[in-house]
């Protein structure tokens, strides 16, 4: 494979993303984000005032929850610490917990008329949390695998969605690995995306175009750095993350969303508790309620996710493939 691949700092998680809020204007009596040179809307509210959207209990979900679930009353989620906004992340006071997930995961509970109790955690302790029955789900990003049905049952509730993004005004447009051959692109190292982008170097060079120059950066602020330099052509990533940086930022745009899953299969985020604890079917029917009620689409609206909506929440679909060992 004759694939470049540069690595520019040591290899690291993707971290928070900070950059975020240095692109944009803040409102400092609201705190809010907008892009610059936006006007009107109401921005992103990044206080711990969040106004959160809310919707009633229904007696009728509430009633298929597990006895033991309905009386305690509450529900524990966990969520990744970690998470890039538009995820789940802390709000500008450092402590409130703020995000897409936050919202949709609290909708849910609302539904099945039930508190929920937050705990961010580190990714593989979600797992752990779940594997022990700490949480009664996880709202974290979490892609349905068919590994991980083999543990635990999903409820799906948003698309898994990538995204290339590029300088604002760029003119391109990404279709197919014929779009990105020979351009300079970005990436997180051993992600889904990074496996995307490889394979379709590959393929660039099978058909006989350049292959792709990769690149990797230490910290998210620097790939954005990188992008409105020059010294990359785009980066693909996480299509929430660019969304949130596209409307906070404002200058940069993007030009093609793919699934994460690679061609032949649309990835689906999903509620996710271990498997047959009595759980899945409730927050699926809760899902659907909050989809047909129209609180499910404020809530994507408001982080600008509206693209990765789903009309009905599945139990348990066709996940990402099994690792092939």
């Amino acid at each position: 494979m004759k694939t470049r691949r540069t690595l520019l700092t040591v290899l690291a998680p993707l971290t928070a993303l900070g950059v975020l809020t240095a692109c944009g204007s803040g409102d400092a009596s609201t705190e809010t984000i907008k892009a610059e040179g936006k006007k009107g809307g109401n921005g992103i509210n990044l206080s711990p005032e969040q106004n959160r959207v809310h919707t009633p209990e229904v007696a009728a979900l509430a009633a298929r929850l597990p006895e033991a679930v309905r009386k305690r009353g509450t529900l524990n989620l966990g969520v990744s610490a970690t998470s890039n906004p538009p995820l789940a992340f802390h709000a500008t006071d450092d402590r409130t917990l703020i995000g897409v997930e936050v919202d949709l995961a609290t909708l849910v509970a609302d539904a099945l008329g039930l508190k929920p109790e937050f705990h961010p955690v580190s990714w593989e302790n979600l797992f752990v949390g779940l594997d022990s029955g700490k949480y009664d789900a996880v709202f974290s990003n979490v892609t349905v695998t068919e590994e991980r049905k083999d543990k635990y049952d999903f409820a799906t509730y948003r698309l898994d969605d990538l995204a290339f993004e590029a300088k604002k005004g760029s003119g391109w447009t990404v279709k197919g690995p014929e779009d990105v051959a020979g351009r300079t692109i970005a990436v997180g190292s051993g992600t889904n995306q990074e496996k995307i982008l490889v394979d379709w170097s590959e393929r660039n060079e099978k058909a006989g175009r350049e292959p792709v120059d990769i690149k990797y950066y230490q910290n998210t602020s620097d790939y954005y750095l990188a992008l409105q330099s020059g010294r990359i052509d785009g980066y693909l990533g996480p299509n929430p993350v660019a969304a949130y940086h596209v409307l906070s930022a404002g200058q940069t745009e993007i030009v093609g969303t793919f699934s994460g899953a690679g061609a032949g299969l649309q990835g689906k985020i999903a509620a996710t508790t271990k498997k047959d604890s009595g759980l899945v079917a409730a927050y699926a029917a809760a899902i659907d309620h909050i989809v047909e009620n129209g609180t499910y689409g404020q809530v994507l609206k408001r982080w600008g996710l509206g693209s990765e909506a789903v009309t009905k929440s599945e139990i348990n679909p066709p996940g990402l493939p099994r690792t092939k060992n």
